[in-house]
């Protein structure tokens, strides 16, 4: 296999001497090192690699070229090789030349780059090495090849593989998924040592080379989990905790970071993925300390080891199904503990609880599309599908951060993306970051006032049908993501707790103002109207849906968890260490 290209372009001889050099010093032996002068001989380079289907890692251009802007390269970067990094090589100082800013600023807003890279001024130079680094890791983890740590095998436009993918996808394992009947397939399946490597019907199969070749035959979400080294049971030993979590999107995974790091025991219990929501989102941007960006997936995997390194017990693909409340005294003291019931897992015990469940998107409703659930229609951003629709028509229903972000990572693959919205435009529902780059692409176009209310295709979806403003239209698609409203997931919470008229839990001054706060001192600010029962994120009454609020509400909330303990007069238990 050719190597992958890393392409720097710089009109200035000595300074792109010293870039190729260090490039070459720190990436030749994985990477090609290339570097051109001029915008035609760069231009050169990226058609001849895009002819001939050799990969392209990262472009590097300074802004100011001899003969042009290298914004306009790098936006042909984007049309010809969409999985490469591409950023500005800047030299030191630059942020004092308001051009240069200005330059820098309209480019990431346009999305031609991702960011600024500074030139290297000494060797090795390692800052300038991280910042390259930074842009490689994520590309090579985006790469479907046979050398993937786990490989899937199976049919293709197959609505299980489909389920398989955004398993793996969401909770940060990297993978490739080979259609049956193809040359990569049945070489991945041969060295398996799997049979029918040839058919191109057949059972889906997931290999993990990486850990030893365990070889799957049609498995269960939590078969693939376990087989991958995540607990998908409670130990007998943890099944008495200081803190029950229920969750593992942003809000859970901040409040068991923080209440492990503090000296609690802490069981987090999620039923589909680490991350929730979030962990469908292929770039976050505005997350505090991250200026390049981040995905979902990848926040909730360090989210999710920096909860493990504490002593943070986690536990997926298991449901909280029932959850049994104590009786607490007027002075809010009580002797027993939550008991929560999970789904073909036995109870648990636990002093506090906080739920941190949140949120499912929800239905369309729309009879003829339900039954191409995952044939073509998908409930979430659905990372996973995007390399799969090169050159296709997509169509996003939904206004929010969500469907912005899907949009965009869409539109470096497909040909069109249509975002259907009921309001009159995205200002209410969407960050300007989002609204600016959405603007800049010619990809995407934005179908106001509307909603999609029917549609068909055979197996696999093939047009949708949208009310507007003009009456209905039929637009042919490969593609709809769905990404609208949200639905609490509180419907196996006991009736002590309150929910709004949505079914959100109801929490802080909510409670009392209700009637249904029946002990001497006030619930704390994220309690529940069941004493010792916290609400953070997505699912809590009122709260704002943004990761970075849900990171902070499963932070500040441990403080309260703690004031509870206090007056219950309780020590932490002992804990135990596990995944």
């Amino acid at each position: 296999m050719t190597r992958p290209l890393i392409l720097a372009v710089d009109s200035d001889p000595s300074s792109l001497a010293r870039i190729e050099g260090e490039l070459q010093r720190r990436f030749g032996a994985d990477f090609r090192v290339r570097g051109e002068g001029d915008t035609p001989a760069a231009t050169a380079t990226l058609q001849l690699a895009a002819e001939r289907g050799d990969p392209v890692a990262l472009v590097l251009a300074d802004p100011w070229l001899a003969d042009g802007r290298g914004a306009d390269l790098l936006a042909l970067v984007r049309t010809l090789h969409p999985d490469a990094g591409r950023a500005f090589l800047v030299p030191w100082g630059a942020w004092a030349d308001r051009r240069t800013a200005d330059e820098t600023l309209r480019a990431i807003a346009r999305g031609d780059i991702s960011y600024y890279v500074l030139k290297p001024w000494t060797s090795p130079d390692e800052l300038f090495n991280r910042a390259v680094s930074e842009f490689v890791q994520p590309w090579s983890r985006s790469v479907a090849d046979s050398s993937r740590e786990v490989l899937v095998v199976g049919r293709a436009r197959d609505p299980r593989g489909h389920d398989v993918r955004s398993l793996l996808s969401r909770n940060g394992i990297p993978h490739a998924y080979l259609d049956r009947g193809t040359p990569e397939a049945a070489s991945a399946l041969r060295r398996a040592g799997s049979e029918d490597i040839d058919a191109t019907d057949g059972p889906l199969i997931v290999w993990m080379p990486a850990i030893g070749g365990p070889l799957l035959t049609d498995p269960t979400d939590a078969e693939i989990i376990e087989a991958w080294g995540i607990r998908t049971h409670v130990d007998a030993d943890a099944r008495d905790v200081d803190v029950l979590v229920v969750g593992a999107g942003p809000a859970g995974l901040a409040a068991a970071v923080y209440a492990s790091s503090e000296g609690l025991s802490v069981l987090c219990i999620e039923e589909a993925a680490l991350g929730g929501q979030a962990a469908t989102s292929s770039l976050i941007r505005n997350y505090l300390g991250f200026s390049r960006g981040i995905s979902g997936a990848e926040l909730a995997q360090r989210g999710f080891q920096q909860a493990w390194v504490f002593g943070a017990t986690f536990v997926l693909s298991r449901r909280v199904s029932a959850l049994t409340v104590p009786e607490v005294s007027a002075d809010g003291t009580s002797s027993a503990p939550f008991v929560a019931t999970i789904d073909g897992d036995g109870q648990v015990r636990a002093k506090a609880v906080v739920l941190a469940a949140g949120v499912a998107y929800r239905r369309l409703g729309v009879p003829e599309l339900e039954a191409l659930t995952g044939a073509g229609v998908f409930y979430g951003a659905s990372v996973s599908e995007a390399h799969g629709l090169a050159g296709a028509r997509t169509v996003i229903v939904g206004g929010g951060n969500s469907a912005g972000q899907a949009a965009l990572h869409l539109a470096r693959y497909a040909d069109s993306v249509t975002i259907v919205i009921r309001g009159a435009d995205l200002m209410a529902t969407m960050s300007q970051y989002l609204i600016d780059e959405i603007a800049a692409s010619p990809r995407i176009t934005v179908l106001p006032e509307a909603g999609v209310v029917g549609g068909s295709g055979r197996g696999w979806i093939e047009e949708v049908v949208v009310e507007g403003q003009n009456g209905r239209q039929t637009l042919p698609t490969d593609a709809l993501f769905v990404m609208i409203g949200a639905e609490p997931r509180t419907d196996w919470m006991p009736e002590d707790a309150l929910r709004d008229r949505r079914g959100f839990v109801c929490t802080g001054t909510d409670v009392v103002e209700a009637g249904r706060w029946r002990l001497e001192r006030p619930p704390c600010d994220h309690e529940s109207s069941v004493p010792g029962l916290f609400a953070v994120g997505d699912v809590r009454s009122r709260s704002v849906k943004r990761v970075a609020s849900a990171v902070g509400e499963g932070s500040v909330v441990v403080s309260e968890v703690h004031q509870y303990l206090a007056l219950l007069g309780s020590s932490p238990l002992t804990r135990t260490t596990a995944v």
